[in-house]
């Protein structure tokens, strides 16, 4: 097993689970200890991308430009990168971004439409981006599938694409196939991946990956994310550490920062508890597991049956509106 570049995405995944309420000197202190730490990237934008607040995905705290331009402005080490999500982010908000300093922009799409990304990597290159594609839900198709969607992605200028468990639903089997798959049908592009760990599965999936192949792979300190979170970058440093492949974090300034820098500020834990485990079991995007306990118990309904419910509709990113539309099927149905 190879050492691995780690991004760290607690400022942009970590945002689902903080609804959105970053701010400036929240940014600044998470920023400066990973960045003490050796990460080599960090990852700051809204949950769901550049211009993701809004009503539906939910409203940011803080310009999500203002904590590009802190974060670009603490880091002295450390790639400040973004994601966008074509329908979602412009043109016009990549550009602010780069004005503001990021220097890698990760493009996401649902795992059957990397042709909506063509444009997308084509002005990053254009702008003098380092660039990744993210393959959403990629427990939804086959690897032969994702390899497919993986070449049109690097055929645009990706520098490397995820395969991306929006659900935390793979298992390590399927996630190193995936990943097999991706490094034998690429032939410049390095493979990513990126886990959510709502089956409990977020480090041993990493670790699965990594002995696939895979370049570069995601956490966030604590495993701060949307639904149950994502691996956790301390511990993920820890494992790597003690397999010999550590790419030169440092294990105990990554426990500190997560115990001193983000634990103090974090709304809750997330864990891989009852509605958690049902967004895995399901296959459903993690971002819908608070949208589903609000509406819930707005309309009493269990949080569990609108999952469940979604799971069999195959609902996607993008799809929120969905879950006021399942949670108001299944009330109409219990009266």
């Amino acid at each position: 097993m190879k050492a691995p570049r780690v991004v760290d995405t607690t400022l942009r995944d970590g945002s689902h689970a903080m609804r959105h309420q970053f701010t400036r000197d929240q940014v600044r202190q998470i920023v400066k200890a990973l960045d003490a730490a050796g990460v080599p990237v960090i990852e700051v934008s809204h949950g769901d991308g550049l211009a993701g607040s809004s009503v539906q995905y939910g409203v940011s705290h803080t310009s999500e430009m203002e904590l590009i331009a802190e974060a670009c402005a603490t880091a002295t080490k450390a790639k400040i990168a973004a994601l966008l999500l074509p329908g979602v982010g412009t043109r016009n908000e990549l550009k602010e971004a780069v004005a503001r300093g990021i220097q890698m922009v990760r493009v996401a799409t649902q795992c059957t439409e990397a042709d909506l990304s063509e444009q997308h990597f084509g002005m990053a290159k254009e702008m003098g981006l380092e660039t990744a594609g993210f393959l959403m839900m990629s427990h939804m198709r086959p690897p032969e599938i994702l390899a497919e969607q993986a070449r049109l992605m690097e055929s645009y200028g990706c520098d490397c694409v995820y395969v991306v468990d929006s659900a935390g639903a793979l298992l390590p089997e399927g996630a190193a196939a995936r990943v097999r798959t991706l490094k034998q049908a690429l032939a410049k592009a390095k493979v990513g991946f990126h886990a959510h760990n709502n089956l409990g599965l977020g480090i041993g999936n990493t670790l699965a990956a990594l002995e696939a192949g895979a370049d570069w792979v995601d956490g966030t300190l604590r495993g701060f994310g949307a639904g149950a979170g994502n691996a956790a970058t301390e511990l993920l440093a820890a494992v790597l550490d003690k397999l010999g492949c550590n790419p030169g974090l440092d294990v105990f300034r990554l426990l500190e920062a997560a115990e001193f820098v983000l634990a103090p500020i974090m709304p809750f834990q997330p864990i891989p508890d009852r509605d958690a485990i049902a967004i895995g079991y399901a296959g459903v995007y993690s971002t819908f597991l608070l949208h589903a306990k609000r509406l819930g118990e707005k309309y009493g309904v269990d949080p569990v049956a609108i999952l469940v419910e979604l799971g069999r509709r195959k609902t996607m990113a993008g799809q929120e509106d969905m879950i006021l539309d399942v949670a108001l099927d299944l009330a109409h149905k219990s009266k």
